[in-house]
């Protein structure tokens, strides 16, 4: 069996369901826990197709993931290419990569808006970050209506509505009403609409026109976009780690703060070390939890601060950044 694309054959006329994450070598216990909890959860007359997009996966960590799949979940590996799109992305993000405060300033966050280029065989996909963790069926998400006029579905994102800085940044210098702004780790994306609007194009020409110095750029250049067309989705499928968690929650996104792979005692913790066990990359894990001591806990939590301070600093604009 091949390591570069894994699983059983099709049977014929079994609908697909196209999961996308993106990574590196770096994020791939993550993406580990977060496929493994997939499997855990899927219903068997489905067929689920796993596409791990990515900048060099090293050939250890493709063998270990491999191993993740199951009769009716396979995996398979696309390298992403140097194209002229990406070369301009990644001389931003490298640009960006300078300045303080700067946590998404990694080409890799981009990857997601080249699936509807390369994947022209799917019409529809769902994507997931890799600190996601399945506690329902995926295909029950990929099966959403996004309607006529909606190119993605994707939900409120919660920490613009609590953080006054994030909520007056976005209202402000990105100019779209912070009750409407999405975040983008977990999207239904109608890859034929994508595709028709020339959405990477777009996206491109945004970087290009105004090199803007931003928050959080990839879901910051979704949002100004697709304003207007993207369907709210329901927080069950998209909810960050919290003491008391509903039992209706089908999706778990350990967002921004808090990673239970470096820090103990966390929200949720439990629910993603029970996703990790049996990947293979638990003892990885673990030592990285071992290795966050307390110096590197005050460097991050430094970093969150310096983005809350920036998005501050950038919301005393008089007008928009894409007027």
């Amino acid at each position: 069996m091949s390591i570069f694309n894994t699983g059983l054959p099709i049977k014929k006329h079994t609908k697909i369901v196209p999961v996308f994450l993106t990574i590196n070598s770096n994020y791939a216990p993550y993406a580990a826990a977060a496929i493994h909890s997939l499997t855990e959860h899927t219903n068997p007359d489905r067929y689920y197709k796993v596409i791990i997009l990515h900048d060099g996966l090293n050939l250890v960590n493709r063998w270990r993931l491999r191993n993740l799949v199951t009769k009716n979940v396979s995996l398979q590996f696309k390298k992403i290419s140097h194209s002229l799109y990406l070369k301009i992305i990644i001389a931003y993000c490298t640009k960006r990569q300078k300045g303080a405060g700067d946590f998404f300033a990694k080409a890799v966050y981009y990857y997601r808006f080249f699936i509807p280029r390369l994947f022209p065989m799917y019409g529809k996909a769902v994507y997931i970050d890799s600190d996601t963790i399945l506690r329902g069926d995926i295909a029950e998400l990929f099966d959403l209506e996004l309607g006529e006029k909606n190119v993605v579905a994707a939900m409120i994102d919660p920490k613009v509505t609590v953080i006054p800085e994030f909520r007056d940044y976005v209202d402000k210098a990105i100019g779209v009403p912070h009750t409407e702004y999405v975040n983008d780790g977990v999207m239904v994306m109608d890859l034929k609409k994508m595709r028709k609007m020339k959405y990477l194009q777009q996206m491109v020409d945004l970087i290009q026109k105004y090199d803007a110095d931003l928050v959080a750029p990839d879901q910051d250049y979704l949002n100004v976009i697709l304003h207007g067309k993207i369907l709210k989705l329901d927080p069950i499928w998209n909810s960050e780690p919290t003491k008391k968690l509903s039992e209706d929650v089908k999706l778990v996104h350990f967002n921004l703060f808090n990673k239970p792979w470096h820090y103990k005692n966390v929200p949720c913790e439990q629910i993603f070390w029970d996703a990790a066990k049996g990947t293979g990359f638990t003892g990885d894990l673990r030592r990285q939890q071992a290795a966050f001591d307390k110096q590197k806990q005050a460097e991050d939590h430094h970093k969150v601060n310096e983005l809350i301070k920036k998005a501050g600093r950038l919301a005393k604009t008089d007008h928009p950044i894409f007027d």
